[in-house]
């Protein structure tokens, strides 16, 4: 299993976005298996033709959603992703519905509001 990346310089996203989704779905998708170790940061901005910050915004997206870790010296490595974003997201759940009740959302609302969110990301 290699790391498969293609950049399109004339894409609406950003490259570190077109970096990040790419990796986020190979490794979701089983494409890339837990533990699989990625290229270091200035490795892959020299294959792919990209600045290192760039690569490395990428990395720091997909640790933040749990997508990666980074184990020091060792290297950055797939992780548990289903795990990990399944805490993450129940957080998320949690602390929105929350917030709803705070407000004086009623349920309904509250739901409705979450449909439209999901309606405008996936379409």
């Amino acid at each position: 299993m290699a790391l498969q990346i293609t950049i399109d310089p004339d894409a609406p996203d950003a490259p570190y976005e077109q970096l990040r989704a790419q990796i986020a779905e190979q490794a979701r998708g089983g494409g890339l298996p837990t533990g699989y170790k990625l290229p270091t940061v200035r490795g892959l901005a020299g294959e792919l033709g990209l600045a290192a910050n760039t690569v490395a915004k990428a990395y720091r997206a997909l640790e933040s959603d749990g997508v990666i870790e980074t184990r020091g010296r060792h290297g950055t490595f797939v992780a548990a992703a289903g795990d990990a974003a399944a805490r993450q997201i129940s957080a998320a759940a949690q602390t929105y519905a929350q917030r709803a009740r705070r407000l004086g959302l009623e349920r309904e609302a509250a739901l409705a509001a979450v449909e439209d969110a999901l309606r405008a990301v996936y379409g």
